[in-house]
């Protein structure tokens, strides 16, 4: 079946969760009876490379032999500030790291700033640490270039270990 105009419904809803690692989540919305789909290119094609879950979304969804799919964003606006940790929603990479969690030597394996997300490999460790642009924007950092060193704290996540602070190798220094 092609996609007519006919067959594409506009509906708001809550995003349930969104993985860009997996490059895809889902929302929630009264108006269907099924969570529809959010692929990471429907969301790049609004200009983002991840959203928060809890985040308030306006799109344009088809259903197909699968259930439902968004095809494409319509608006976007991030919950309220403090909703996901009233929620215990927040993404594990961006909870709140105590001042006795030591900043580990690592270099960045490889960080693509479109999908928003890259590895980082800490001296010593074999396992690789998640880096989410969100950490990045929270410490001033736009980008991270490969084999690029820098200093971080981390934290074992439900899907292993991810930066929860990244910093110039030269702040750990001072």
């Amino acid at each position: 079946m092609t996609q007519t105009e006919e067959a594409v419904r506009h509906v708001a809803g809550t995003v349930k969760w969104f993985d860009p690692t997996r490059g895809f989540g889902f929302v929630v919305t009264d108006e269907v009876e099924r969570d529809i789909l959010l692929h990471a290119n429907v969301l790049r094609n609004f200009g983002q490379s991840s959203v928060a879950d809890g985040s308030a979304i306006r799109l344009a969804a088809t259903q197909n032999a699968r259930g439902w799919q968004a095809v494409e964003v319509l608006e976007l606006e991030a919950p309220a500030e403090g909703a996901e940790a009233a929620s215990g929603e927040r993404p594990e990479y961006l909870q709140e790291v105590g001042d006795d969690v030591p900043y580990e030597p690592a270099r960045v394996k490889w960080y693509d700033k479109g999908k928003g997300f890259g590895f980082a490999n800490v001296f010593g460790h074999p396992q690789d640490v998640f880096i989410h642009a969100e950490v990045l924007r929270r410490y001033g950092l736009a980008d991270l270039g490969p084999g690029e060193a820098v200093c971080l704290r981390a934290a074992d996540g439900k899907r292993g270990r991810l930066a929860v602070e990244v910093r110039r190798w030269e702040h750990a220094a001072s």
